[in-house]
């Protein structure tokens, strides 16, 4: 008795047969004319960033032949014109006070835009959702200059009234600087939950949990990656903040402490740019200033950016 016989079954090719295939399918003309132009646009923003570079760090190597890289880092003397015959050259105070009004400004400004996420996220209704997103993105585009008339007209007076000498103190320019920083990391948190919340809540409701339970144990440790890279991307814009923080933060080279004066890097440059003459060694150490402050944005967003790829394998790897 033969055995009976069965059409053979249909050849399936390989993984990289197939990607061998797709990659022979020619994407439409204006599909490849938009990912060549959005190449280019990148190359350029690469290219405009290395330049920006490359001119600062130029402009302040010169400095150098005048003083150590180390008085600069760790000097707390700041003296470009040489009234009692020599100039110094020391930013210390200016690091500190840039690094201290800014953090000061994101632990403020960090649990009311985390709680107004959770709200916007799980609360709100999407009408009041929507219409927040858009007074959000208003607040967002005021100009930093509005902000630091705010400061002058009702933060200062208010330090004046509570017996702060001067009124112009780090406080106050933290929380110019917070109010500030509430737009952009409210609207980034509550885009993240938003995203977790509809992915996550039906089915936590269906264990049992209640709504608001949801959100503190389900959905706010899936978004962290996101809440922690919104958190160091808004630590490195008020880092480069000038114009709010110059109006109220008293411009005094001191170590700050939490009621006296100070001065942030960035208003340094703004205030005595325009009176340095050019190729002069306060020239270039106004340029060595911005060439630190420069180091620390890059350091802060290759730290996001490690910290995103890091989450983001860990939740890969579960």
């Amino acid at each position: 008795m033969s055995e009976p016989s069965y059409p053979n079954p249909p050849r399936i090719a390989p993984p990289s047969e197939r990607s061998r295939a797709r990659r022979q399918v020619r994407a439409p003309l204006s599909e490849r004319a938009t990912h060549g132009l959005l190449a280019v646009l990148a190359g350029a923003s690469a290219l405009v960033l290395a330049f920006v570079a490359l001119f600062i760090a130029r402009e302040a190597l010169p400095l150098f032949a005048h003083t150590s890289l180390a008085d600069f880092l760790t000097g707390n003397v700041w003296m470009p014109i040489d009234y009692t015959g020599s100039t110094s050259f020391g930013i210390l105070n200016f690091i500190a006070a840039t690094v201290a009004v800014s953090a000061l400004a994101l632990a403020m400004a960090a649990f009311v835009s985390i709680g107004c996420a959770v709200f916007l996220a799980f609360g709100a209704p999407s009408t009041l959702r929507t219409a927040a997103f858009a007074a959000i993105d208003l607040l967002a585009g005021v100009p930093s200059v509005i902000y630091g008339f705010v400061g002058l007209t009702v933060v200062v007076p208010a330090f004046l009234r509570a017996g702060v000498s001067t009124g112009s103190c780090v406080l106050a320019a933290s929380l110019v600087l917070a109010l500030m920083v509430v737009p952009y990391l409210v609207s980034t948190c509550a885009e993240s939950l938003v995203r977790m919340k509809a992915a996550y809540l039906e089915p936590a409701i269906a264990l049992g949990m209640g709504r608001w339970h949801a959100a503190a144990t389900v959905a706010l440790p899936a978004a962290r990656g996101s809440i922690l890279t919104a958190l160091l991307l808004a630590f490195g814009r008020a880092l480069g903040e000038t114009m709010a923080v110059m109006m109220v933060v008293g411009n005094a080279n001191l170590f700050p402490t939490l009621l006296g004066k100070a001065e942030t890097i960035p208003a340094l440059i703004a205030l005595e740019m325009g009176t340095a003459q050019a190729g002069s060694p306060h020239y270039h150490a106004l340029y060595a200033a911005a060439l630190v402050l420069l180091a620390l944005l890059l350091a802060i967003n290759l730290a996001g950016n490690a910290l995103r790829r890091k989450l983001r394998a860990r939740e890969e790897g579960r």
